[in-house]
């Protein structure tokens, strides 16, 4: 068994020690459901390629089940199962109507042009449609690495061409461009989500005792791993919101550290120009990356792929709190050196649920077939400009204008949106601390998520009578 399903799978048993759970029930949860092998050939450049990919079904405790594709060369069948599970967790923690889901394709995109790209995507496509492995009410998927809004358009227009009858159509995958059904903010959604746990974790007394810190993040330093869409949104997220400064960025090829800060859009450009960090005029180039996760630091925030914190360097991190903005970053043995450490991590399935919970917004909204906010606007527009006359009449004064704008803006599908993720996010992280601090015996905050969302899972099987 491949160590990132097998370590998925530890961290189950662990939760599961302290769950009443009977032991042929814990074995139907961990268990993935399905996983579908497809190959299938497309003729490029004057001759035919043979592609392989995966989609599996993790838990359909409830329906569609959810979870992004990635186009990877590393990615495997045992990758998207471990994948798929952490999805299942994930949605249940943050209470999303889903069971978990993922898949994956064998290839490197940067190899192929994008009308290569759009045909080998549309082929995948159309191997999943037609297993209903692509469908608004049974499997919907959404972007992961490799993918982006341009891939989820192509899907949903293959899923157009072969379901043209199917009215809600739109919804069979998320993360797509707004400009066709996507929602804005689910690009910047597990980057948001991320920020709204950063700053619900240092709301809580009880849990910044037992890292030594305050609750000023203004004060607060952090190193990112991995400046992908989640790093980058997160960072820029924390950085101009939050005031917490960004001191070292690790790429796969090297990184920089700056002690006075990195301006995460200046770096972000950058990057995206010259692909690498070397010669960074305003921070300091480290070859080596790896060694940038053990400088000190408030925060950790590993934002790239599974496995970068294993027994070989967890000794060396000095972070007082890790946040997993990716899926799996932490190896169980490394988790255990963190653990007896007294890090405190805050774990993937709790960390970044954002994506998935904008993506259940915008499946909402392709479903209900108007946005968010729309009927009801300019109501709640005159009623704030109603407030502003009487406040003003009874009291004779008037307004400041900073404040009067904000009124008569009213709200927009932006503000509902962050605004609900918010709430999720927070939900999710007070269920995760109840467990944490009221059960006696759980060790740890992964091993408190992941006890919540097994025996919500569990409770649904029971409900549907298994």
């Amino acid at each position: 068994m491949n160590n990132f399903l097998l370590d998925t799978n530890r961290y189950v048993n662990k939760a599961l020690k302290h769950s009443v759970l009977s032991d042929d029930l814990a074995n139907k949860i961990i268990t993935c459901n399905s996983t579908y092998t497809v190959r299938f050939g497309v003729r490029l450049r004057g001759q035919i390629y043979t592609f392989e990919g995966w989609r599996s079904v993790h838990s359909e405790h409830m329906e569609p089940t959810k979870g992004g594709i990635r186009f990877d060369m590393d990615t495997h069948a045992e990758e998207v199962e471990a994948l798929a599970a952490l999805m299942s967790y994930k949605c249940a923690i943050i209470n999303v109507p889903y069971g978990g889901s993922k898949g994956g394709l064998k290839i490197d995109p940067s190899k192929w042009e994008s009308r290569e790209l759009e045909k080998i995507t549309r082929r995948f496509a159309q191997e999943l449609i037609k297993r209903d492995l692509i469908s608004p009410s049974m499997n919907v998927p959404a972007p992961d690495i490799g993918t982006s809004s341009k891939e989820m358009a192509w899907i949903a227009d293959e899923y157009r061409k072969i379901h043209p009858a199917d009215i809600n159509g739109s919804a069979c995958v998320t993360g797509k461009p707004p400009s066709k059904n996507g929602l804005v903010g689910r690009e910047e959604a597990t980057g948001r989500g991320v920020q709204y746990i950063v700053r619900e974790f240092f709301r809580n007394p009880d849990l910044l005792k037992l890292v030594k810190l305050d609750n000023d993040l203004s004060t607060k330093s952090f190193i990112l791993q991995g400046l992908g869409n989640v790093g980058y949104h997160l960072s820029k997220f924390l950085t101009e919101d939050d005031g917490v400064k960004l001191i070292g960025i690790s790429e796969f090829n090297g990184g920089i550290y700056n002690e006075d800060g990195i301006n995460v859009e200046h770096a972000k450009k950058y990057f995206t120009k010259h692909n690498s960090f070397e010669n960074y005029p305003k921070a300091t180039f480290i070859k080596d990356s790896s060694l940038l996760l053990k400088r000190k630091c408030d925060i950790l925030i590993p934002a790239a792929r599974e496995n970068v914190i294993t027994e070989k360097n967890a000794e060396d991190i000095s972070a007082k709190l890790v946040v997993e903005a990716a899926n799996g970053p932490i190896s169980y043995k490394g988790n255990q050196i963190l653990n007896r450490k007294k890090i405190f991590v805050i774990p993937d399935i709790l960390a970044n649920g954002g994506g998935v919970a904008v993506s259940y917004f915008e499946w909402v909204r392709n479903l209900r077939h108007i946005r968010f906010g729309r009927l009801e606007k300019r109501r709640n527009q005159i009623q704030l400009n109603n407030l502003i006359e009487a406040i003003e009449s009874m009291t004779g004064r008037t307004m400041p204008a900073k404040y009067k704008s904000n009124f008569h803006d009213g709200i927009e599908e932006i503000d509902l949106i962050r605004s609900g993720l918010d709430d999720m996010m927070i939900d999710g992280f007070q269920s995760v601390k109840k467990e944490f601090l009221e059960t006696d015996k759980i060790p740890d905050f992964r091993t408190a998520a992941f006890k919540t969302a097994i025996e919500k899972i569990a409770l649904s099987y029971d409900f549907i009578g298994l």
